[in-house]
Protein backbone atom coordinates (compact mmCIF):
# COMPACT_ATOMS: atom_id res chain seq x y z
CA UNK A 1 0.00 0.00 0.00
CA UNK A 2 1.46 3.34 -1.07
CA UNK A 3 2.15 5.83 1.69
CA UNK A 4 0.37 9.15 1.57
CA UNK A 5 2.64 12.16 0.95
CA UNK A 6 3.29 14.23 4.05
CA UNK A 7 2.34 17.88 3.55
CA UNK A 8 3.38 20.48 6.11
CA UNK A 9 1.22 23.52 6.87
CA UNK A 10 1.23 26.22 9.54
CA UNK A 11 -1.55 26.05 12.11
CA UNK A 12 -3.75 23.48 13.80
CA UNK A 13 -5.92 20.91 12.08
CA UNK A 14 -8.83 22.69 10.43
CA UNK A 15 -6.71 25.68 9.35
CA UNK A 16 -7.27 27.29 5.96
CA UNK A 17 -3.80 26.09 4.98
CA UNK A 18 -4.96 22.50 5.43
CA UNK A 19 -7.91 23.21 3.12
CA UNK A 20 -5.47 24.65 0.58
CA UNK A 21 -3.29 21.53 0.85
CA UNK A 22 -6.25 19.33 -0.06
CA UNK A 23 -7.25 21.66 -2.87
CA UNK A 24 -3.73 21.45 -4.30
CA UNK A 25 -3.00 17.75 -3.75
CA UNK A 26 -6.32 16.01 -3.15
CA UNK A 27 -7.49 14.07 -0.12
CA UNK A 28 -4.91 11.27 -0.29
CA UNK A 29 -2.33 13.17 1.77
CA UNK A 30 -1.11 13.25 5.36
CA UNK A 31 -1.46 16.88 6.52
CA UNK A 32 1.11 17.74 9.19
CA UNK A 33 0.42 20.79 11.42
CA UNK A 34 3.40 23.06 12.19
CA UNK A 35 3.66 25.79 14.80
CA UNK A 36 5.38 28.28 12.46
CA UNK A 37 5.97 28.98 8.77
CA UNK A 38 9.66 28.38 9.44
CA UNK A 39 8.90 24.78 10.42
CA UNK A 40 7.06 24.22 7.13
CA UNK A 41 10.01 25.44 5.05
CA UNK A 42 12.55 23.55 7.17
CA UNK A 43 10.45 20.38 7.06
CA UNK A 44 10.31 20.37 3.27
CA UNK A 45 13.98 21.26 2.84
CA UNK A 46 15.06 18.64 5.39
CA UNK A 47 12.94 15.87 3.87
CA UNK A 48 10.39 15.51 6.69
CA UNK A 49 7.63 16.57 4.25
CA UNK A 50 7.22 15.84 0.57
CA UNK A 51 5.44 19.16 0.14
CA UNK A 52 4.68 22.33 2.07
CA UNK A 53 1.76 24.73 1.72
CA UNK A 54 2.05 28.39 2.79
CA UNK A 55 -0.08 31.50 2.21
CA UNK A 56 1.63 34.26 0.28
CA UNK A 57 -1.03 36.97 -0.12
CA UNK A 58 -4.64 37.80 0.67
CA UNK A 59 -6.95 39.85 -1.51
CA UNK A 60 -7.94 42.07 1.46
CA UNK A 61 -5.01 42.12 3.89
CA UNK A 62 -2.18 41.96 1.34
CA UNK A 63 1.11 40.05 1.35
CA UNK A 64 2.39 37.67 4.01
CA UNK A 65 5.86 39.17 4.21
CA UNK A 66 7.32 36.45 6.40
CA UNK A 67 6.87 33.87 3.65
CA UNK A 68 8.50 36.10 1.04
CA UNK A 69 11.55 36.28 3.30
CA UNK A 70 11.52 32.52 3.90
CA UNK A 71 11.36 31.80 0.17
CA UNK A 72 14.68 33.57 -0.26
CA UNK A 73 16.22 31.92 2.81
CA UNK A 74 15.50 28.32 1.76
CA UNK A 75 16.46 26.32 -1.30
CA UNK A 76 12.97 25.27 -2.35
CA UNK A 77 10.89 25.45 -5.51
CA UNK A 78 7.33 26.61 -6.08
CA UNK A 79 5.47 23.82 -7.91
CA UNK A 80 1.86 24.97 -7.60
CA UNK A 81 -0.57 27.60 -6.36
CA UNK A 82 -4.25 27.90 -5.51
CA UNK A 83 -6.68 30.69 -4.66
CA UNK A 84 -8.77 29.64 -1.67
CA UNK A 85 -12.06 31.38 -0.93
CA UNK A 86 -11.84 32.36 2.75
CA UNK A 87 -15.10 32.70 4.66
CA UNK A 88 -14.68 33.48 8.35
CA UNK A 89 -17.06 32.44 11.11
CA UNK A 90 -17.49 33.67 14.68
CA UNK A 91 -17.15 30.45 16.68
CA UNK A 92 -18.16 29.83 20.30
CA UNK A 93 -19.10 27.06 22.72
CA UNK A 94 -22.54 25.57 21.95
CA UNK A 95 -25.29 27.60 23.55
CA UNK A 96 -23.30 30.84 23.91
CA UNK A 97 -25.09 33.98 22.70
CA UNK A 98 -23.51 37.03 21.08
CA UNK A 99 -24.08 39.30 24.09
CA UNK A 100 -21.98 36.93 26.24
CA UNK A 101 -18.86 37.34 24.06
CA UNK A 102 -16.20 39.67 25.50
CA UNK A 103 -13.04 38.51 23.65
CA UNK A 104 -12.33 37.32 20.10
CA UNK A 105 -9.16 35.41 19.18
CA UNK A 106 -7.67 34.72 15.76
CA UNK A 107 -4.65 35.11 13.50
CA UNK A 108 -3.79 38.78 12.74
CA UNK A 109 -4.53 38.29 9.04
CA UNK A 110 -8.00 36.93 9.80
CA UNK A 111 -8.66 39.76 12.24
CA UNK A 112 -7.61 42.29 9.59
CA UNK A 113 -10.01 40.71 7.09
CA UNK A 114 -12.88 41.08 9.61
CA UNK A 115 -11.94 44.51 10.95
CA UNK A 116 -15.23 46.30 10.25
CA UNK A 117 -17.40 43.36 11.30
CA UNK A 118 -15.52 43.10 14.59
CA UNK A 119 -15.90 46.84 15.18
CA UNK A 120 -19.68 46.38 15.31
CA UNK A 121 -19.34 44.09 18.36
CA UNK A 122 -19.61 46.57 21.22
CA UNK A 123 -17.30 46.03 24.18
CA UNK A 124 -15.45 43.09 22.61
CA UNK A 125 -11.64 42.87 22.89
CA UNK A 126 -9.82 41.60 19.79
CA UNK A 127 -6.77 39.46 20.57
CA UNK A 128 -4.19 38.23 18.03
CA UNK A 129 -3.23 34.55 18.19
CA UNK A 130 -0.97 32.14 16.29
CA UNK A 131 -3.61 30.83 13.87
CA UNK A 132 -7.32 30.55 13.18
CA UNK A 133 -8.07 26.89 13.92
CA UNK A 134 -5.73 26.99 16.92
CA UNK A 135 -7.83 29.81 18.35
CA UNK A 136 -10.92 27.58 18.20
CA UNK A 137 -9.06 24.78 19.94
CA UNK A 138 -7.75 27.22 22.58
CA UNK A 139 -11.19 28.66 23.39
CA UNK A 140 -12.60 25.13 23.63
CA UNK A 141 -9.81 23.83 25.87
CA UNK A 142 -10.08 26.82 28.21
CA UNK A 143 -13.82 26.33 28.51
CA UNK A 144 -14.35 30.08 28.10
CA UNK A 145 -17.99 30.94 27.42
CA UNK A 146 -17.19 34.66 27.14
CA UNK A 147 -14.67 34.15 24.32
CA UNK A 148 -14.98 33.43 20.61
CA UNK A 149 -12.65 32.64 17.71
CA UNK A 150 -12.56 33.66 14.05
CA UNK A 151 -11.96 30.62 11.84
CA UNK A 152 -13.57 28.36 9.25
CA UNK A 153 -16.79 26.38 9.60
CA UNK A 154 -14.63 23.26 9.15
CA UNK A 155 -12.62 24.19 12.25
CA UNK A 156 -15.83 24.64 14.24
CA UNK A 157 -17.02 21.18 13.22
CA UNK A 158 -13.63 19.59 13.91
CA UNK A 159 -13.57 20.88 17.50
CA UNK A 160 -17.32 20.41 18.17
CA UNK A 161 -17.92 24.15 18.54
CA UNK A 162 -20.81 26.28 17.30
CA UNK A 163 -20.91 28.88 14.52
CA UNK A 164 -22.48 32.00 15.96
CA UNK A 165 -22.17 34.17 12.86
CA UNK A 166 -21.02 33.41 9.30
CA UNK A 167 -19.50 35.73 6.71
CA UNK A 168 -17.47 37.82 9.17
CA UNK A 169 -15.06 38.92 6.43
CA UNK A 170 -15.57 42.56 5.38
CA UNK A 171 -15.47 41.76 1.67
CA UNK A 172 -17.24 38.66 0.32
CA UNK A 173 -14.64 38.22 -2.43
CA UNK A 174 -11.97 37.28 0.11
CA UNK A 175 -9.28 34.99 -1.30
CA UNK A 176 -5.91 33.80 -0.08
CA UNK A 177 -3.27 32.65 -2.53
CA UNK A 178 -1.30 29.63 -1.34
CA UNK A 179 1.98 28.24 -2.71
CA UNK A 180 2.93 24.57 -2.95
CA UNK A 181 6.61 24.02 -2.10
CA UNK A 182 8.91 21.14 -3.03
CA UNK A 183 12.61 20.34 -3.05
CA UNK A 184 12.73 19.90 -6.83
CA UNK A 185 11.11 21.82 -9.67
CA UNK A 186 8.26 20.33 -11.69
CA UNK A 187 7.98 22.14 -15.03
CA UNK A 188 4.31 22.79 -15.87
CA UNK A 189 2.66 21.45 -19.00
CA UNK A 190 -0.29 23.87 -19.09
CA UNK A 191 -0.94 27.58 -18.48
CA UNK A 192 1.95 28.66 -16.25
CA UNK A 193 3.23 31.34 -13.94
CA UNK A 194 6.85 31.97 -12.90
CA UNK A 195 8.12 33.51 -9.66
CA UNK A 196 11.56 35.01 -9.04
CA UNK A 197 13.46 37.52 -6.94
CA UNK A 198 16.08 40.03 -8.03
CA UNK A 199 18.19 42.87 -6.67
CA UNK A 200 20.54 45.42 -8.16
CA UNK A 201 22.61 48.51 -7.53
CA UNK A 202 20.63 51.44 -6.15
CA UNK A 203 20.81 53.73 -9.16
CA UNK A 204 18.28 55.81 -11.14
CA UNK A 205 16.18 53.85 -13.60
CA UNK A 206 17.30 50.37 -12.50
CA UNK A 207 13.83 49.07 -11.69
CA UNK A 208 12.44 50.52 -14.93
CA UNK A 209 15.14 48.81 -16.99
CA UNK A 210 14.64 45.49 -15.19
CA UNK A 211 10.90 45.49 -15.72
CA UNK A 212 11.28 46.57 -19.33
CA UNK A 213 12.81 43.15 -20.07
CA UNK A 214 9.29 41.80 -19.66
CA UNK A 215 7.32 44.75 -21.06
CA UNK A 216 9.23 44.70 -24.35
CA UNK A 217 8.17 41.07 -24.81
CA UNK A 218 4.51 41.63 -23.80
CA UNK A 219 4.88 39.42 -20.75
CA UNK A 220 2.19 40.08 -18.15
CA UNK A 221 3.56 40.90 -14.68
CA UNK A 222 1.00 39.63 -12.18
CA UNK A 223 2.71 40.68 -8.92
CA UNK A 224 5.65 42.74 -7.72
CA UNK A 225 6.70 43.00 -4.09
CA UNK A 226 9.72 44.61 -2.43
CA UNK A 227 11.37 43.51 0.81
CA UNK A 228 14.30 45.18 2.62
CA UNK A 229 17.72 43.54 2.49
CA UNK A 230 18.81 42.72 6.02
CA UNK A 231 21.89 44.65 7.12
CA UNK A 232 21.75 47.09 4.20
CA UNK A 233 19.43 50.01 5.03
CA UNK A 234 17.19 51.21 2.18
CA UNK A 235 18.23 48.46 -0.20
CA UNK A 236 15.58 46.05 -1.45
CA UNK A 237 14.95 42.67 -3.03
CA UNK A 238 12.12 42.65 -5.56
CA UNK A 239 9.84 39.63 -5.93
CA UNK A 240 8.19 39.20 -9.30
CA UNK A 241 5.48 36.92 -10.70
CA UNK A 242 4.81 36.80 -14.42
CA UNK A 243 2.61 34.83 -16.79
CA UNK A 244 4.48 32.11 -18.64
CA UNK A 245 7.06 29.40 -18.15
CA UNK A 246 10.83 29.38 -18.53
CA UNK A 247 10.24 26.61 -21.03
CA UNK A 248 8.93 29.43 -23.26
CA UNK A 249 11.85 31.03 -25.14
CA UNK A 250 10.30 34.50 -24.84
CA UNK A 251 10.19 34.23 -21.03
CA UNK A 252 13.68 32.74 -20.84
CA UNK A 253 15.09 35.63 -22.89
CA UNK A 254 13.42 38.13 -20.56
CA UNK A 255 15.01 36.48 -17.52
CA UNK A 256 18.37 36.36 -19.30
CA UNK A 257 18.14 40.10 -19.91
CA UNK A 258 17.20 40.63 -16.27
CA UNK A 259 20.34 38.75 -15.22
CA UNK A 260 22.42 41.19 -17.28
CA UNK A 261 20.88 44.16 -15.46
CA UNK A 262 20.59 42.88 -11.89
CA UNK A 263 23.31 41.81 -9.48
CA UNK A 264 21.20 38.94 -8.14
CA UNK A 265 18.42 36.79 -9.66
CA UNK A 266 16.81 33.75 -8.04
CA UNK A 267 14.10 31.82 -9.90
CA UNK A 268 11.71 29.99 -7.56
CA UNK A 269 10.08 28.03 -10.34
CA UNK A 270 7.51 27.84 -13.11
CA UNK A 271 4.27 26.15 -12.08
CA UNK A 272 0.63 25.72 -13.15
CA UNK A 273 -1.26 28.98 -12.84
CA UNK A 274 -4.31 28.86 -10.57
CA UNK A 275 -7.69 29.39 -12.16
CA UNK A 276 -9.34 32.69 -11.05
CA UNK A 277 -12.10 31.11 -8.95
CA UNK A 278 -13.61 34.49 -8.05
CA UNK A 279 -15.02 34.80 -11.58
CA UNK A 280 -17.08 31.67 -10.91
CA UNK A 281 -18.40 33.24 -7.70
CA UNK A 282 -19.37 36.42 -9.55
CA UNK A 283 -21.18 34.37 -12.18
CA UNK A 284 -23.05 32.49 -9.45
CA UNK A 285 -24.07 35.79 -7.82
Amino acid sequence: MATRPRVGFQGDRGAYSEQAARQLMGTAIEPVPCATFDEVFEGVQGGAFERGVVPIENSLAGSIHRNYDLLLRHDLCIVGECNLRVSHCLIVHPGVSLDEVRRVYSHPQALAQCEHSLATLAGVEVIAAADTAGSVRFVKEQGWRDAAAIASAEAAALYDMAVLRRGMEDEPHNYTRFLLLAREAQPPTADAKTSLAFAGRNEPGLLFRCLSAFALRDIDLTKIESRPIRGVPWEYVFYLDFSGSLADERCQRAVDQLRELATFVRVFGSYPRARPTWTDAETAD
